[in-house]
């Protein structure tokens, strides 16, 4: 009562109306507006017009001069709700970052496992609180490092994974029970996953005391990231396979990171982005309920990956948006009563596409807002690029600079000590619904079209994110879509920059060979042999679970290669439908 009166005596002092009405008296918003628009706003628009004609999001969603009341009237205030509450939209989890920050979680990976190792532990020191792994393209391919196809580029852009040797130099000195691990990897996902469990087992950890995730999401390789081996309808197996096992096995452990990132990066738009990976993840919830498996069994330990773009508020929008479409999913099309099934968590790392060559120093400044918005989004695991990621694999420099980043937004901000500080802005809870809306559109299209795989078969998804990233492409060149450094406030004469970049060590592959033969060398070959065919034997009956009889794989130390080449027989491999 006293904040009231106190209120109302600063209102007649300068000037205002002493009552909850709009200045003007009017006894509408609606009304209040039409009197602004056309005093205070025609005059100054008749003096000083804006400067663009159409102002919208980066997906193209229309954004008025001033949002209100009005713009959000039709939102419920359920749909807003309150943080750890369904539907999540103001975050997963009721203190948020004041119980806890996110995880600041570097992605590494470079050479061999003792190599990697090494950046590990720096980056621990630096103060890092996870652990992300990078694998080079043959180990994500599943090619061993003496294949033909493997030449030239082990431990080029990630680590060179082969042997469970590899896996166990990776992780020497590291209490698996005490970090949060994340394995970027997908076609090859279920044999990295095989080996973590190994080095755990052998190590004598109890499985249930690991956390982590691995990607696992491999319907949006064939959607975005194009790295694939087997056909779509087996590659799916393989998740489920994870995902039930894991379920089973490893209550602390996410057995899928299903990714918006990638297809962000190949051109989508974020409601694209969105709805894409809300489609893969009901093909993958349904792919493990037809196995039997309750989706609260599961559903708890599924995790995402999103991308933070340059688009500040629509960023915001898209991760509050998605966890309140995830939970409706979760609740009304698979039933489930837990709400942890229907609580959506996410990793978040900000746009490698994005970062630019030209004034790469500007990159700090990006990827600072992009962090911003991630964490504004409610993010529970965060990784910021390196500013020369333009260029190679990030310095150490850079990546201390890149962890330095997100500390300063924990620490100096102040923005950690609210909850959703940006809830209840008319802006942001009408983008909220907007991009609810939208998703749900396009959920509904790929429904009728008979589901994600079946889109993907099609070519669909490919299509729209080729004509969305046309689209971008046409606008960056034409101006409209300002990159600074490279369309507006370019630097003529400017000379290639001075910085010091991550090397190569050219005997990379050499070592890492030489590894893979001894290993061969001193392993039980016979037991390899068998091991391989009864792999061949599983793989023809798809009700069987792969990863306890991939385990055993790789303790007997076969290769990845040897495991891959082995189902490729079975089930052959993919060739991808171009987009017409």
């Amino acid at each position: 009562a006293r904040d009231e009166r106190d209120r109302v005596t600063m209102d007649k002092k300068f000037g205002g109306t002493g009552s909850g009405s709009e200045a003007t008296g009017s006894s509408s918003l609606e009304d209040t507006i039409a009197d602004w628009e056309a005093n205070e706003l025609a005059k100054i628009l008749k003096r000083q017009p804006e400067s663009k004609e159409i102002y919208a999001t980066a997906s193209g969603t229309a954004l008025k001069r001033v949002y209100s009341q009005l713009d959000i009237d039709d939102t419920p205030l359920s749909d807003i709700g309150l943080p750890g509450r369904y539907p999540f939209t103001r975050g997963p989890y009721p203190t948020m970052y004041r119980g806890r920050n996110w995880t600041m979680r570097q992605i590494a990976g470079f050479g061999t496992g003792a190599d990697t190792n090494q950046r590990y532990k720096f980056l621990l020191e630096s103060g890092q609180t996870g652990l992300s792994t990078d694998f080079d393209m043959p180990t994500l391919m599943g090619y061993d490092s003496d294949h033909p196809m493997a030449h030239g580029e082990v431990g080029r852009e990630g680590v060179a994974i082969d042997t469970l040797d590899d896996m166990e130099a990776l992780f020497e000195d590291i209490d698996l029970t005490a970090i949060s691990v994340s394995l970027t990897i997908n076609p090859t996902a279920w044999i990295l996953f095989s080996m973590y469990i190994a080095v755990a087992e052998g190590r004598g950890y109890d499985l249930n005391k690991l956390s982590g995730t691995i990607q696992a999401d491999i319907l949006k390789e064939y959607v975005a990231q194009k790295e694939w081996i087997f056909p779509i309808r087996p590659s799916v197996r393989l998740v489920r396979d994870c995902i039930t096992y894991g379920a089973a096995n490893m209550k602390r452990y996410n057995p899928i990171n299903i990714s918006g990132y990638h297809i962000s990066e190949a051109g989508a738009t974020a409601v694209q982005e969105a709805a894409f990976t809300m489609a893969n993840t009901i093909a993958y919830v349904e792919e493990v309920t037809k196995t039997g498996v309750h989706v609260d069994s599961f559903a708890p330990r599924l995790s995402f990956f999103f991308v933070s773009q340059a688009d500040f508020f629509e960023e915001v929008a898209k991760f509050r948006a998605l966890r309140r479409v995830y939970a409706k999913i979760m609740k009304t099309k698979f039933g489930a009563t837990n709400p942890e099934s229907m609580r959506l968590r996410f990793h978040t790392q900000t746009a490698a596409a994005t970062l630019t060559k030209p004034q790469h120093t500007v990159n700090v400044v990006r990827t600072a807002l992009q962090a911003l918005a991630a964490v504004l989004g409610g993010t529970q695991s965060l990784h910021t690029n390196g500013m020369d990621e333009a260029f190679t694999i990030p310095s150490e420099e850079a990546m201390r600079l890149a962890l330095r980043t997100q500390q300063v937004i924990a620490d100096e901000t102040n923005i950690t000590s609210v909850v959703d500080p940006l809830g209840g802005s008319y802006m942001v809870e009408h983008l909220t619904s907007k991009m609810e809306k939208d998703i749900f559109a396009i959920l509904e299209k790929v429904e009728r079209m008979g589901g994600a795989i079946k889109a993907i078969e099609d070519g669909w998804f490919q299509k729209e994110i080729a004509d969305s990233a046309y689209e971008f492409a046409l606008r960056k060149a034409g101006g409209d879509r300002p990159v600074i450094g490279v369309n507006k406030y370019v630097e003529k004469d400017a000379h290639e920059p001075d910085i010091s970049l991550h090397p190569y060590d050219p005997k990379t592959e050499s070592r890492q060979i030489r590894s893979l033969l001894n290993v061969r060398e001193r392993r039980d070959n016979a037991l390899v042999k068998k091991l391989l065919g009864k792999l061949a034997d599983q793989a023809r009956e798809p009700s069987i679970n792969l990863v306890p009889l991939t385990i055993d794989l790789v303790k007997a130390r076969a290769s990845m290669g040897e495991i891959v080449e082995k189902l490729k027989e079975c089930w052959g491999t993919y060739r991808e439908n171009p987009v017409v």
